[in-house]
């Protein structure tokens, strides 16, 4: 059964896209936790980043790149945090893997 992220990708649900390339696509949350906030979801699922593979190194390294770009597209410059939910114990609820992108507001540590 296809994820949320899939549908979306697929364009079976509709989202408020913000970027697209050949391997991910980003798009705002729809419960932001800050005035920005996008999720960077790679194109080809992967569950979250602890079942990443040697292979998806260079996916990896697209995204982070990706996230800066999309960030700075956005209008936060360099000021902006990249959150990764790994697993339901530290709050991810959709379980195909993306970035948060946030932005436009600062940010405490730790972030609780």
């Amino acid at each position: 059964m296809a994820t949320l992220f899939e549908k979306i990708i697929a364009r079976e649900i509709p989202a408020d896209i913000v970027y697209e390339d050949d391997l991910c696509l980003a798009f705002r949350d729809i419960n932001p936790q800050a005035p920005v906030h996008v999720l960077l979801v790679p194109k080809r699922p992967i569950v979250n980043l602890a079942d990443a593979v040697p292979g998806d190194q260079q996916l990896l390294g697209h995204l982070l790149l990706t996230a800066a770009k999309v960030a700075r597209q956005l209008g936060v410059g360099d000021a902006f945090r990249l959150n990764v939910n790994n697993g339901a114990g530290a709050g991810q609820s959709v379980f195909h893997l993306h970035l948060h992108i946030l932005g436009g507001r600062t940010f405490a540590w730790p972030p609780g």
